[in-house]
């Protein structure tokens, strides 16, 4: 995992509600005008046209978001346009699944607990808070806990119902022999424990905050203390535990931002980096500990089945969506059919036999990851 601190509501994309079928208002004279359509029916659910144009319209800001040029964006997300309704058929699918198995509340509170987490990062005590928070930055709160929703529950299910099958389907034979054919993969690296003190650019001269970054530096290497400096000064808490907000964890070099790996290169353990410019700030780096690598390979059971996991787990999760949607009710509008129907590839007579959305599903899988443990 990149050393790299995300702003979690930046990386939001913020959706409007969703309308419901049929979508009309009244005019004055009394005559319906409907202000939406249906594209699909995906069982008891449906995609409409404002989810397509809005899915459209957040694919071209994140390629603009990302350096490409408005036009290239544009016409890159209309090559795919017919794409993008067969993905929003996927993700009802997903939906409906998770509420099947009985995610909801799960899904609901791992979004309060990022909610909260997002509130902390930025010294805000409630959830009420960050939202009024939000609502003066001109954010909808109510928006992102939505797109949060959506995108744990799809990652949930995804999770339960392929990856850890998957993950724990191949026998002790299976995982010698792959480790055997691929002890390349194995080599241990080094890794590094880092603590981090974050001075922000944000309203302040540049110059001012270098000459803090300097001079802080200058500080921790006559001996103050790195972690009693950070909680004065450092504006990105980094630790969960309330102790140590200077704490930023293990990383494995490799793993390491380029940035960062040639900041801490000749910094030995104890050691302080000069300050490290970023698009966002001045960074003081310590490295606690190196951990040194190794060039033999070692057998680590879940290491070998995560290798072994990655190299099938698309295909894995694309059969399981092309399984949801043989077995689902999909009917899509006459104007968009032609273009969409061959993108989901449904094996007929499965398509017209509408799926009983009650049906209790059974041996769920177990959680890698989306949920906390308890």
């Amino acid at each position: 995992m990149k050393f790299v601190k995300l702003t979690l509501l930046a990386a939001l994309f913020v959706i409007g509600a969703s309308f419901m079928s049929p979508a009309v208002v009244r005019a004055q004279e009394g005559e319906p005008v409907v202000i939406d359509e249906v594209i699909a029916q995906v069982n008891d659910g449906i995609v409409t046209l404002s989810q397509w144009k809005r899915e459209m319209n957040e694919r071209v800001q994140a390629s603009v978001q990302g350096g490409m040029p408005k036009e290239q964006a544009q016409a890159e997300v209309q090559k795919r346009k017919f794409e993008l309704i067969a993905i929003l058929i996927n993700e009802q699918l997903l939906l409906q699944k998770g509420k099947e198995l009985e995610f909801t509340q799960k899904v609901e509170d791992e979004v309060n607990r990022r909610m909260l987490q997002v509130a902390k990062e930025n010294n805000i005590k409630t959830i009420e808070e960050l939202c009024r928070v939000m609502k003066e930055s001109g954010m909808s709160c109510e928006d992102t806990r939505q797109t949060m929703r959506i995108e744990i529950m799809k990652q949930a299910v995804l999770e339960s119902e392929v990856d850890s099958v998957v993950f724990y389907r191949w026998s002790t034979d299976e995982l010698h022999k792959y480790f055997d054919a691929h002890k390349d993969k194995f080599i241990k690296p080094e890794s590094v424990d880092l603590s981090e003190i974050f001075l922000g650019l944000a309203g302040k001269p540049e110059a001012d905050v270098k000459a803090q970054a300097e001079k802080l530096v200058a500080q921790l290497r006559a001996g103050a203390d790195f972690c009693t400096l950070a909680a004065a000064f450092s504006e990105r808490p980094a630790g969960g535990d309330g102790k140590k907000p200077c704490k930023v964890g293990s990383f494995q070099a490799p793993d390491l931002r380029p940035d960062i790996a040639a900041a801490i290169k000749d910094v030995k353990a104890g050691g302080i980096s000069n300050p490290l410019k970023t698009d966002e700030g001045y960074q003081i780096l310590r490295v606690d500990v190196r951990n040194a690598g190794s060039n033999a390979a070692a057998f680590n059971e879940n290491q070998v089945r995560g290798a072994m996991t990655e190299e099938v787990i698309d295909k894995e999760r694309e059969n399981y969506l092309q399984k949801l949607r043989n077995d689902g009710y999909i009917n899509i509008a006459a104007t968009y059919k032609k273009d969409v129907e061959p993108l989901l590839k449904i094996v007929p007579p499965a398509a017209a036999i509408r799926k009983d959305s009650t049906k209790k599903s059974e041996g769920k899988g177990k959680f890698l990851g989306i949920f906390p443990k308890p």
